[in-house]
């Protein structure tokens, strides 16, 4: 899947993104480029790399810890409730962690 997604291979460091050849220039090319910029300047690189320190956890111990992998109710509304039902478990697995 890499090869439909990359224009280049896949190096060591670095991100990439692509934009469907033929598809009219958009605002959104310049979103995506001004992302690029933001992500690829020192300061970026230097939150991005703590991003998974904070938040790739929580996603990681709601979906294989916890089991919750997809969610059982249909619609907007539903699915933010029962989201913020999961995350209020992992929230009080914390503070019952930090008591003990």
């Amino acid at each position: 899947m890499q090869t439909r997604c990359m224009r280049n291979a896949p190096n060591k460091r670095g991100r990439q993104v692509s934009l469907r050849s033929g598809a009219p220039p958009t605002k959104n090319v310049a979103l995506i480029q001004q992302m690029k910029d933001k992500i690829d300047s020192k300061k970026g690189r230097e939150q991005y790399s703590k991003r998974s320190g904070c938040v790739e956890p929580v996603f990681a111990n709601i979906a294989i810890n916890k089991k919750i992998n997809y969610f059982t109710l249909r619609g907007k509304t539903n699915v933010n409730a029962q989201w913020k039902m999961y995350c209020l478990v992992h929230n009080i697995e914390k503070l019952r962690n930090a008591l003990q």
